[in-house]
Order: structure tokens, then C-alpha cells, then sequence
């Protein structure tokens, strides 16, 4: 029951993330070690910037008012 409760929140929470633009930085980790395992992985914040700048472009700067 506890074990159930646990993976339901989890996928709220990624949901949740995912809805408001924020990607989970372990399921591209993950994503990089199983299917690229010759490349290198970025760190947290460089992952982070390269998803801003893929959303907002202008290498993370907003360029508009809202």
C-alpha cells in the first residue's frame, strides 16, 4: 500500500514538472546512460540552461514581457 501511495506521487510530482516546463533532470540521466553511453552527461545546471534555452531560445535571456 505505502509502495503504491509512493509511485503515485512520484508521477504526480514528474507530472507536475512537466506541466510547468521544469524537465526531470534523472530521466534525461538515466536516458543518457542506457541509450548514449558514449557521450558525456550534462551537469544538473547545464541541463538545466540548455532546456531554457530550448523553450525560451535567446540563451536563457527573455526577451519579452511576459
Amino acid at each position: 500500500m505505502v509502495n503504491k501511495i509512493t509511485q503515485t506521487l512520484r508521477q504526480l510530482s514528474q507530472s507536475m514538472r512537466l506541466m510547468v516546463g521544469v524537465p526531470e533532470y534523472s530521466t534525461y540521466v538515466a536516458h543518457m546512460r542506457n541509450a548514449h553511453p558514449d557521450r558525456p552527461v550534462m551537469s544538473h545546471e547545464e541541463f538545466f540552461r540548455e532546456r531554457q534555452e530550448a523553450r525560451y531560445g535567446g540563451n536563457g535571456k527573455i526577451s519579452r514581457c511576459c
